[in-house]
């Protein structure tokens, strides 16, 4: 019996193991995110290394998953996927032990190195394990899996965490690696492997370099770009971008074969795969900061908005997988685009102080909706472009792209929210006739704990209206819809540009 044969028989036990390895890097840094407030109150993290912390796994992702997906095609994708799901086990075991931010730092990062091994690989190993006519559908099983795990975990996490305590969320990934393992082991064939490639050290090096600068500056420029702490790491990241193009049009092998651009299906899916997962990212720190400083919500409760219409939704991701099918990836790729613009929108006309539960609930739906939609036609997007004996590098080129994207989220957001709260305070406070240094010496014990450190325990509206005189909760919140309004222009242009430059209908998949 062929290896296609065999393969055959448990397709459904295949995609399930691999489902469960590619969910682990989602659910991996949004039960952290999520959590973060309780994590860096109980470490004592210092709010210039919080960013770093939430970012830690993803940007090592970012730098190393092409190099993965190289190592893959060589030396096997199942092999590889095995020895992930081993690392980031324990990783995430010895992470329950730390006594302070630095070891769990370290943790953060090796817990990256483990789930580089967990993004491309799966779907590269989705295309080996069912036939082509399948895939579609196969690929939105294995979305509805990320949309169940990361429905419902986060609202247990929650509970958990205020029952337990901060380090039961570290035990959470371990289980899901552990039934991907024996899944994976028992289901997946290993698909013939690559002899001769050879692992562009440079080019990998360089855009790892190029990707830490460019979050190292973004993170510091929350304080002012005009600080060497911001500038320099931003140009750094500048030049190490044009030193990677260089180097890759000259590479006989590259980490990223830019060639491959020259599709613009192929250009318009990673754009859409960047933008999605940093909207959701991003989402992530914006429920956490404004659930839990501004609306008071536990974590519980920030983790249950998660989980109403996690099955219809659910069910709308294998039904986008049919619908890629059928009618290609372009309608259902900017039916996802257009949804999650719809979210953010939502959250900036609707934010406030007081703002009703279930329009909370209702953005993070639709945020979700969408990322999982236009994942599906991405990800059918990327596979139909990859040759059988390169599946791994041009699956990881996406996978590069989508934790970029989960990376930056946070910062960016971050850096927006800070930004434009300064802009709201300032102008409270030149309404009610205050100087910007008596209003900023009231605004600084509280600045951190709504934009940079969402652990801090200082802030209380009440308490600083009394105090200054100013409306902070109100001020934040005009912040927040700023922000929102500023990100959701993002999957509108994708959109657009998807429907002007993809192809129509099954065309765009062959």
């Amino acid at each position: 019996m062929s290896a296609v044969e065999s393969r055959a028989t448990t397709p459904l036990a295949a995609v399930l193991g691999l489902a469960l390895a590619f969910t682990v890097t989602v659910l991996d840094p949004l039960v952290l995110s999520l959590n973060l407030p309780e994590v860096s109150r109980a470490l004592q993290v210092p709010p210039q290394v919080l960013g770093l912390l939430g970012g830690a796994a993803t940007l090592v992702m970012a730098s190393c998953v092409l190099a993965a997906g190289r190592v893959g095609d060589s030396v096997g994708l199942r092999r590889l996927l095995m020895l992930g799901l081993v690392v980031v086990t324990v990783a995430n075991l010895l992470s329950t032990l730390s006594q302070g931010y630095g070891f769990l730092l370290a943790m953060r990062l090796l817990d990256g190195l483990g789930m580089t091994a967990l993004l491309g690989v799966p779907l590269a190993l989705l295309k080996a394990s069912v036939t082509p006519e399948k895939r579609p559908v196969a690929i939105g099983v294995l979305m509805a899996v990320d949309v169940v795990l990361c429905g419902t975990v986060p609202a247990f996490t929650g509970w958990a965490v205020t029952a337990v305590g901060w380090r039961f969320l570290f035990l959470i990934t371990p289980l899901v690696c552990l039934v991907s393992l024996w899944l994976v082991a028992r289901h997946v064939p290993e698909p013939p492997v690559r002899r001769g490639g050879r692992l562009d050290l440079v080019g990998v090096a360089l855009l790892g370099v190029t990707l830490l600068a460019l979050v190292l500056g973004l993170s510091a420029a929350q304080n002012g770009l005009s600080r060497p702490q911001a500038w320099a790491p931003l140009a750094a990241s500048a030049v190490g971008l044009v030193l990677f193009v260089l180097h890759s049009r000259r590479a006989p092998d590259p980490a990223l074969d830019l060639a491959l651009f020259r599709s613009a299906p192929f250009s318009v899916a990673l754009a859409a795969t960047l933008t999605l997962n940093f909207l959701i990212a991003g989402l992530g720190i914006v429920l956490g900061q404004f659930g839990s400083r501004v609306l008071a919500l536990s974590p519980e409760a920030i983790g249950l908005l998660y989980l109403p219409g996690t099955l219809l939704i659910a069910g709308a991701v294998i039904l986008a997988g049919r619908l890629v099918g059928a009618y290609g990836p372009r309608p259902v790729m900017v039916t996802g685009l257009l949804v999650m613009a719809v979210s953010g929108v939502l959250l900036a006309v609707t934010a406030g102080p007081t703002m009703a539960l279930w329009l909370l609930v209702a953005v993070t739906w639709l945020c979700n909706l969408g990322s999982v939609v236009a994942s599906a036609s991405v990800s059918e997007t990327v596979l139909s472009q990859a040759p059988p004996e390169r599946s791994g590098a041009t699956a990881s080129v996406q996978m590069a792209f989508a934790v970029t994207g989960a990376a930056f989220g946070p910062t960016v957001y971050l850096l927006l929210l800070n930004f434009f709260f300064q802009r709201k305070w300032m102008a409270d406070a030149d309404s009610r006739e205050m100087s910007v240094s008596s209003a900023g010496q009231a605004v600084d014990a509280v600045r951190s704990g709504l934009a940079q450190s969402p652990g801090s325990t200082v802030y209380d509206p009440n308490l600083i209206r009394e105090a200054s005189g100013l409306d902070l909760g109100l001020d934040f919140t005009d912040g927040l819809r700023l922000t929102m309004l500023t990100v959701s222009v993002l999957p509108l242009l994708v959109a657009v540009a998807a429907f002007v430059l993809m192809p129509h209908g099954k065309e765009a998949r062959a």
